[in-house]
């Protein structure tokens, strides 16, 4: 169960929340969603969501531009050529979605979700299965997006590297700051991970 949960992102803010497997990551989305029951109160204005999995047929006949644009009640292509700018795919407009790469499909996605011009953007796990240079890429766009960002990502070193806040996270905040601040609390990353910063990091203690 996840319980009491207080987190502030602003607009324009990139927070991630880091925490493994089985923490409640995804529940506590879901509650932000409206998908499970709260006791609390949400306020979070437009939202967009990115789910970790999204079952998505790829080999449907239709173009990118479409499929970006089947994430609005009605069809606005100002809306759509922005977000399609906003992730770099304008130059893929016109493709078939079934000729995209992982890493393309997974912009996509995104671009759906950032056509309705959202105050607050949820992405769960959007770097499952993509390699290095894609998730770097991403993470770059992430990180000047207009609307506040809550991510989660098993991807720790690079999101550190690159994100404004962070949040660990074990059923409840454990702590939160920007990566500095957290990197100074060692008795969190343990509380919350079970292991050492360095182990979780990848890296030589010091």
């Amino acid at each position: 169960m996840v319980q009491g949960v207080t987190l502030t992102v602003p607009p324009g803010e990139f927070h991630v929340l880091l925490g493994p497997n089985g923490a409640g990551k995804t529940t506590l989305f879901r509650g932000i969603l409206g998908l499970l029951p709260t006791t609390g109160h949400n306020s979070h204005g437009r939202l967009g969501y990115v789910p970790q999995r999204h079952e998505f047929a790829w080999d449907f006949p239709i173009t990118v531009n479409r499929c970006v644009g089947t994430g609005l009640r009605r069809h606005n292509q100002e809306a759509v050529t922005e977000a399609l700018s906003y992730v770099g795919l304008s130059h893929l407009a016109d493709s078939p979605i079934g000729r995209l790469s992982g890493g393309q499909r997974q912009r996509v996605l995104i671009a759906r979700a950032l056509c309705s011009h959202p105050d607050f953007l949820l992405l769960d796990e959007p770097f499952t299965g993509l390699d290095f240079p894609t998730t770097d890429a991403l993470l770059q766009l992430f990180s000047v997006l207009p609307a506040g960002i809550l991510m989660s990502t098993h991807n720790i070193p690079e999101a550190l590297t690159t994100c404004d806040r962070a949040s660990l996270f074990q059923r409840t905040i454990i702590a939160t700051g920007t990566p500095e601040e957290l990197k100074a609390k060692p008795e969190a990353w343990i509380t919350t991970f079970g292991v050492p910063l360095h182990r979780v990091l990848g890296t030589t203690p010091c």
